[in-house]
């Protein structure tokens, strides 16, 4: 029987200055409108090479554009239309409407499998997964990629002695040690908790995945969006049922004043972690500040909720040499430390002005 809404007129109007890929959606959706392709299936890819032909095999594009090297276009076939549109930083988009869903999906599935990476990821790497917002999208938006991690024993000597042992028993736990669902990495600026949160995700790479959000101001004041992430789901043939989202930077959301100069965002954290919202989760949430804990609002570090509190701070000048490799009598290290940032910059520094060698050199 023909649908009711197939006999409604309908108008596509476009502005002088509509995108290309705004008409390239209008065409590949029409058949979805009219109902004669009523089922509709769609994925988000990231890490898609310049290459990925993003349809299946055999099927040349009806519909193509090309922006500064990105390549979108519509695809179709017996009783399927596809739109692939493909973003910056290696990202695409797919949506394909077909005349059942059975097919609907083969197609999709046909057309992700070109974007599959060309080479797999290295022993180093582990995904994680970054969430951000799109006006057109309040729920947000999750982009999955492989990023390079340390062991933790190859970064060991970049913090403190008392940092370093909590550090440890950090990445020795697993999920039947879990007794807290807040992670707080505090300290200066350049101290290496974002290096630790690297080392961590390798530390869980087998058991919990990590998700770091880019906007955490907008995570707390859109339910929306707070609502998508917390209920988020892993990636295909992910079976680790833990999750850890990262918001670096989180100061004004976790100093004393927080409550009153952030509204309902630090309740909505607090709850993310033990309240109603954080209820039935495998979810534990990671914040890195540069405050001081005695600056942070008492609710934040309550025993009990944290799951770990560690201050990455400067390291010694006794533990500086060592890491620069030189005298601690002759180094120029102030007393009263320095940071893991300063300890490249003058590691960088050296290398630099080292004298080069002619090519008669001694080796």
């Amino acid at each position: 029987m023909t649908p009711p809404f197939k006999e409604l007129s309908r108008s596509m109007l476009f502005g002088g200055n509509a995108p290309i890929e705004g008409l390239l959606n209008a065409i590949a959706m029409e058949p979805f409108l009219t109902g004669e392709q009523p089922f509709a299936h769609s994925v988000d890819l990231s890490e898609v090479g310049p290459d990925a032909a993003l349809s299946p095999p055999g099927c040349l594009p009806c519909f193509t554009h090309d922006s500064g090297g990105l390549r979108s276009h519509v695809a179709t076939g017996p009783g399927w239309t596809l739109v692939a549109m493909r973003r910056r930083a290696g990202s695409a988009s797919l949506r394909v409407c077909a005349t059942t869903d059975e097919r609907a999906r083969d197609v999709l599935e046909l057309a992700s499998r070109t974007a599959q990476r060309g080479t797999p990821p290295r022993e180093s790497q582990v995904p994680i997964d970054f969430w951000h917002t799109e006006d057109c999208r309040p729920s947000g938006v999750r982009v999955p990629r492989h990023i390079d991690v340390p062991p933790w024993s190859t970064i060991r000597r970049n913090y403190t002695a008392s940092a370093g042992v909590e550090l440890e028993r950090l990445m020795a736990l697993r999920p039947d040690d879990i007794t807290g669902r807040l992670l707080l990495l505090h300290g200066p600026a350049g101290t290496g908790k974002t290096t630790a949160i690297r080392a961590l995700a390798h530390a869980w790479r087998d058991w919990c995945r990590i998700e770091c959000i880019l906007d955490p101001e907008a995570l707390f004041t859109q339910p929306a969006y707070l609502t998508s992430v917390a209920l988020g789901e892993g990636g295909p043939g992910d079976d680790r049922t833990w999750r850890l989202l990262v918001l670096e930077d989180c100061d004004e959301l976790v100093r004393a004043e927080a409550k009153h100069d952030s509204g309902q965002a630090l309740s909505r954290l607090l709850n993310l972690t033990d309240g109603l919202l954080g209820q039935g989760l495998d979810v534990l949430v990671c914040l890195t500040t540069n405050e001081d804990v005695a600056r942070l609002h008492p609710a934040v570090v309550r025993p009990g909720r944290c799951l770990a509190e560690i201050e990455c701070g400067p390291l010694t000048p006794l533990a500086a040499a060592a890491w620069l490799g030189v005298d601690p009598d002759t180094a120029d290290i102030a007393p009263e430390g320095v940071t893991l940032a300063e300890l490249y910059r003058q590691r960088a520094g050296r290398v630099t002005s080292a004298p080069s060698r002619s090519a008669g050199s001694p080796g």
